[in-house]
């Protein structure tokens, strides 16, 4: 066959893949991403303007560049591992902060600032720590409890440890110095990444890059690793194997960006029913489709707390607004569920 004919047809192809239009989406909102600021006005940055500003090349390749790249692994991690968790767990209303990951995360960094002192290995590692706690406390007390279905139990057991995780930071907030401690414990629950620097996505990336790494190489598995133990045994999986690696994966990508970026809410929930709403339940497509437009939400999300007002607004309260709303039009268009 001719290869002249071949190239064209395979290239026409990928055209037409949506997943490579989000790719391709994703590359200009980010190329666009490192012009748009508040330098040297709140406006978009020329290239002549860049290419003859020392400061302005500066501020974009040591502290855009970096948080720009934070916010696409911290929206793709938080996607990812909410896709995961929903259909593992077979539960719709799933995402890291409602199975005490992100809380306990957050109580760990906490408690690492106040203690351990705010180094950043120190940070990530406590929350890590705590994260995994969270999810293993949650899944305990769910098999345990005698409450209704599993769906009901899940749902109980990570309110209530995410409760008393809660409490955990509220009480390290008391102890804290209140002239050094409680304000950056406050501001990192509030969530930003208006300290990122190149060392501290040093520090995540490669936890968060394998992470990813094995959700998209399973993404294929979660289709059985949804299904019930017998089902899924049956079909050649080991549930038991299978799940604590993905699972592990899932909480160890969101225990390292929320140690950098703080508590960064409504991603993980919102943006895998959107990806299933377009691309179906099929986790082949689903996966990396959270996965883009998770990076995708959270860039924006990102450009519009550095641009909106003079005085940076925390992320998390911007993914928290929009995502609310995300979710609120989601559920009067049509029902949230996760095909099992």
């Amino acid at each position: 066959m001719n290869r002249s004919v071949v190239l064209p047809a395979r290239a026409a192809r990928i055209a037409e893949h949506p997943l490579a239009w989000m790719t391709g989406l994703l590359i200009l909102v980010f190329a666009l991403s490192l012009l748009v600021g508040r330098y040297p006005g709140p406006t978009l940055l020329s290239l002549d303007r860049l290419a003859s500003d020392e400061m302005a090349q500066r501020l974009v390749w040591n502290l855009r560049l970096p948080r720009l790249l934070t916010a696409v692994l911290l929206g793709m991690s938080l996607s990812a591992a909410g896709m995961v968790l929903q259909m593992i767990f077979g539960n719709p209303l799933v995402e890291p902060g409602f199975l005490g990951v992100s809380q306990g995360a957050a109580f760990g960094a906490a408690f690492s600032i106040i203690f351990l002192g705010n180094a950043a290995w120190l940070v990530q590692g406590m929350a890590a720590l705590f994260a995994f706690l969270g999810l293993t406390f949650s899944y305990i007390l769910a098999r345990r409890a005698r409450l209704g279905g599993w769906v009901l139990r899940l749902v109980l057991a990570g309110i209530a440890v995410s409760a008393l995780f809660s409490a955990g930071v509220g009480a390290l907030k008391y102890v804290a110095d209140p002239l050094h401690q409680l304000p950056e414990i406050t501001f990192w629950l509030l969530g930003g990444l208006w300290s990122i620097t190149w060392t501290q996505l040093q520090t995540i990336a490669p936890v968060v890059l394998l992470a990813l790494f094995v959700m998209y190489r399973m993404r294929w598995r979660l289709n059985l690793l949804s299904l019930d133990d017998t089902t899924a045994f049956s079909l050649g999986v080991a549930p038991g194997q299978e799940r604590a690696l993905v699972l592990t994966a899932a909480v160890g990508a969101t225990a390292a960006v929320v140690s950098v970026s703080g508590m960064v809410g409504w991603i993980g929930l919102v943006v895998p029913h959107l990806a299933r709403r377009c691309f179906g339940a099929d986790a082949r497509r689903a996966l990396p489709a959270a996965m883009l437009i998770g990076g995708l939400f959270a860039l924006l999300c990102d450009d519009a707390a550095r641009t909106l007002l003079a005085g940076e607004i925390p992320i998390g309260i911007l993914t928290s607004f929009v995502g609310a709303l995300f979710f609120i039009a989601m559920m009067v268009t049509k029902n949230i569920q996760v095909q099992r």
